[in-house]
Order: structure tokens, then sequence, then C-alpha cells
């Protein structure tokens, strides 16, 4: 198990960017899968991006390709959502997740879970 703690939201204009992290504390934190997952007020969470164990595979939602960038720094047992070019629609809370390392596809079986950090896109 790992705790996660998120930061770097904010408020951001349309077109803006911002870096999320999040902080993991516990033994092995090579050896998990990490996930970005945001929710809206009134919508259902949905999985944003993902980073495989090693750092050899990454996965993004169609909505953020091209957008944003997972990153993660085994040192510093943390991972990074780089988001750039922000539109309304992105705003949510964004929240981390992990998953003991697995060939399962990336977007699912997450196992523990960060409180969410509010990023808020203005128009």
């Amino acid at each position: 198990q790992l705790q996660l703690v998120e930061s770097g939201g904010g408020l951001v204009q349309a077109g803006g960017f911002l870096r999320l992290s999040c902080a993991a504390s516990g033994r092995s934190f090579s050896s998990y899968d990490l996930g970005w997952f945001r929710q809206a007020p009134g919508k259902e969470r949905e999985f944003v991006a993902a980073i495989s164990w090693s750092g050899g595979s990454t996965y993004y939602a169609d909505s953020v390709k091209g957008r944003f960038t997972i990153s993660r720094d085994n040192a510093k047992n943390t991972v990074y959502l780089q988001m750039n070019s922000l539109k309304p629609e992105d705003t949510a809370v964004y929240i981390c997740a992990c998953r003991w390392g697995s060939r399962v596809v990336l977007t699912t079986s997450y196992e523990d879970w960060g409180q969410g950090t509010q990023v808020t896109v203005s128009s």
C-alpha cells in the first residue's frame, strides 16, 4: 500500500498550463503503476493518464492526448502530470492512484487513491 498526496492544483486561464505532483509514502514505489484520474461535479470519475512501474509505457485519455504528459521520479517517490493548453472542460478534482505493477491495461484496476487537488480553468 502507498499513501498518496496530490499538490499543484489551482486556477488558470484557458490556454495556460499547470503541473500536478503526487508524492507517495510507503515501500516499493518503483514497483507500482501510477495513474491520474479526474472528477468534475455531477460527473463520473474518469481516467486521464497512467505510467507503468518501469516508466516504459504510458497511456492517455483521448481528451488529453497531446496536451498532458505523465512522468515519474522514483528517487523522489513522485509522479507528475504536466498539463498544457488547458481548457475549461479540464476543470475537475485530479486524483492520483496506484496499483501493483501489472500487465492489465493501464486504465483500470487501481488500488490506492489520494484525496485530490482542484484544478479550475477559466474561460
